[in-house]
């Protein structure tokens, strides 16, 4: 199974200020034992949504809003992208995350569509399409 690991922002991340070493080392390791286990697939920290924007749509009508977002505890701050063999093992690793930021912090953990989840819908050409599109991302990713 794949899980997106969601590290949610907070007042620091979204002032823009910068993970110290300790903090660049710890996770550094951190990252290196999920590559050891095989678990990690990706991850990038993000940039402050002051920099960032949104698309909100209605319908055939798009409205650009530009960052910042006014929610800290609804903004990401980073990602990874796992895979694991079920939720509990995502858990265990998220908790042996060093602590994101120096304040309180919240990761989320959110299961990735497989395409088996989309039933009759997701047809062969759908999935056929999918192959495609994923193998020209990874190819486009360096990978």
């Amino acid at each position: 199974m794949k899980v997106m690991v969601i590290v949610k922002a907070s007042k620091s991340s979204e002032a823009g200020e910068m993970p110290g070493e300790q903090l660049l080392t710890d996770m550094g390791n951190y990252n290196e034992e999920l590559v050891k286990a095989g678990i990690l697939l990706a991850g990038e920290g993000l940039h402050p949504s002051s920099k960032g924007a949104r698309v909100r749509f209605s319908g055939k009508d798009r409205l650009v809003i530009d960052g910042p977002f006014a929610e800290t505890k609804e903004v990401i701050a980073g990602y990874w992208l796992w895979k694991v063999k079920d939720l509990a093992e995502a858990i265990a690793w998220v908790k042996r995350c060093p602590n994101p930021h120096d304040e309180e912090t919240e990761i989320e953990i959110r299961p990735v569509f497989e395409a088996d989840d989309f039933g009759e819908a997701f047809t062969p050409e759908l999935r056929a399409q999918e192959e495609r599109i994923a193998a020209d991302a990874k190819r486009n990713a360096g990978g």
